[in-house]
């Protein structure tokens, strides 16, 4: 088992900047790809970024690509989203999942271990 806990979620005003951590702890000795959902009020989850385990490979879906940048560092079992030129249809709930294998995943149905989510709220 891996137990992710999000953290870095707030308010912003459009254009501004916010960082999201994703702790892993728990089983994690294991290889394991990491990704980044989000899902909006009255919408369904949907995927942000993904990054492998090695970290050399990243996706991101259309509408964050050039604005978020996914990173990992192994050492200290964290995942970061850093998220720039925020927008307000970015405001949602921001989950981080890990899923088995080392592999950068796209598929919600492709993780095993999810967060609680964090909020983030994009005023503008």
């Amino acid at each position: 088992q891996v137990q992710l806990v999000e953290s870095g979620g707030g308010l912003v005003q459009a254009g501004g900047s916010l960082r999201l951590s994703c702790a892993a702890s728990g089983r994690t000795n294991s290889a394991y790809g990491m990704g980044w959902f989000r899902q909006a009020p009255g919408k369904e989850r949907e995927f942000v970024a993904t990054i492998s385990w090695g970290g050399g490979v990243t996706g991101y879906a259309d509408s964050t690509k050039g604005r978020f940048t996914i990173s990992r560092n192994n050492a200290e079992n964290t995942a970061i989203l850093q998220m720039n030129s925020l927008k307000p249809e970015d405001t949602a709930i921001y989950y981080c999942a890990a899923s088995k294998g080392p592999l950068a995943r796209r598929l919600e149905r492709l993780y095993s271990y999810w967060g609680q989510g964090t909020q983030v709220t994009v005023a503008s």
